[in-house]
């Protein structure tokens, strides 16, 4: 936790007298700052964040008020610790002083030892939630290095020899999340791709997560079919999901002899179909429930027959739902423009052009939900058809 010695103490007063008295009580304890006006304590707190702030009211220029409000509308200093210390008395002038955001209100003028021992209460909050806070972002931390390490770490050497290129990529948002995916080579000489996107984040995504990939890799080769698979997936989360979270998922099974490619999906959006000479098309939209929520998931298998150079582009909704600054969805009509503009030569091609397209459209807003596409293309000659 932060030593109370090292915290930074910002006084904003335009009354040097003020000023001398809070500097000659503080400095033996704190590192200060001064402003003597609004826009002064604005641009002090943008080029370094201090611990609290000691913020007069009555100043020329924006006034103390509108200070902590500008403070309180910002993600940075949202949490910032503000002392009013002003001269207004009336019961309306503190009310206003906390509804704008403020942590106490000190009327002047003031006892030194009462600022002092205020002064102190509030930056030990801090130190004690900043510490928290940052226990909290390092098990996240933690969780997103397991949870990554949970997915296949060489795609390409599961698809060596078979006539298939797959790519697949997945960029996290800030928190831990729920998207996977899975490619796997079976006994039989077949592969299994999978998507998936969990409910919810946070560290019970991810366990959710886990357990449907450990699902996944298991029944792969005990079912004959991608709805077999599905809804044996489903039938096990049912069975112990107290916190009745969900998984929607996407499988594929590719003959990679025959090149037929069947399909289950359960509540994921459809895969985009990529053909020479074609536009973008949907294929596989869903036909079961999410998974895990409940009995009797009616899934049902489609399947197509893959030629030369055909791709398969697999997302999860963190692309279509991706937002801009001005909360316009990413939406499906821009992901198959973007895929008929640049469909791209390989699967890694593919995959990348959707994602870079994502991140450009949100450019200036916060992502919130996970971005993962997964690109399979056909590129042996294969059987005429």
């Amino acid at each position: 936790m932060k030593e109370l010695s090292d915290c930074r103490v910002l006084i904003v007063d335009d009354a040097q007298p003020n000023v001398d008295v809070l500097v000659g009580a503080l400095r033996d304890e704190y590192k200060l700052a001064v402003a003597i006006d609004g826009e002064g304590a604005l641009r002090s707190i943008e080029k370094s964040l201090p611990d609290l702030v000691l913020l007069d009211i009555m100043m020329p220029g924006i006034d103390g008020y509108e200070v902590c409000r500008r403070l309180r509308a910002k993600e940075a200093t949202r949490e910032l610790p503000i002392m009013f210390l002003s001269s207004l008395e009336d019961v309306k002038d503190k009310t206003r002083g906390f509804e704008v955001g403020a942590n106490d209100y000190v009327t002047k003028p003031f006892e030194v030892l009462e600022v002092k021992a205020r002064a102190r209460s509030l930056l030990k909050a801090k130190a004690y939630a900043d510490a928290v806070k940052a226990a909290a972002e390092r098990d996240l931390r933690i969780a997103r290095e397991i949870q990554m390490g949970i997915l296949p770490a060489d795609v390409a050497s599961r698809v060596r020899g078979t006539g298939l290129d797959v790519h697949a990529l997945l960029e996290p948002a800030q928190q831990v999340g729920g998207d996977l995916y899975e490619v796997l080579r079976l006994p039989d000489g077949r592969v299994m791709v999978a998507l998936g996107d969990v409910s919810g984040k946070g560290i019970p995504a991810a366990l959710f997560m886990g357990v449907t990939m450990t699902l996944l890799r298991s029944l792969a080769r005990q079912c004959q079919s991608p709805d077999a698979i599905l809804r044996r997936v489903n039938d096990e989360l049912l069975d112990q999901n107290p916190r009745g979270m969900f998984v929607t998922l996407q499988c594929l099974l590719i003959d990679t002899a025959t090149r037929q490619v069947a399909c289950a999906t359960a509540g994921h959006d459809a895969a985009v179909l990529l053909s020479p000479g074609r536009p973008p098309r949907t294929v596989f939209d869903s036909t079961g429930r999410v998974i895990g929520l409940m009995p009797d998931n009616p899934v049902t298998a489609e399947s197509l027959q893959m030629r030369p150079d055909e791709t398969l582009v697999l997302s999860t909704d963190g692309v279509s739902e991706a937002f801009d600054a001005k909360q316009e969805m990413f939406g499906k009509e821009r992901l198959l423009a973007q895929l008929e503009k640049e469909p791209g030569r390989t699967a890694e091609e593919t995959t990348r052009s959707v994602v870079e397209a994502v991140r450009r459209h949100a450019k200036g807003a916060k992502q919130s939900d996970d971005i993962t596409v997964v690109s399979v293309r056909w590129q042996g000659s294969g059987l005429a058809v």
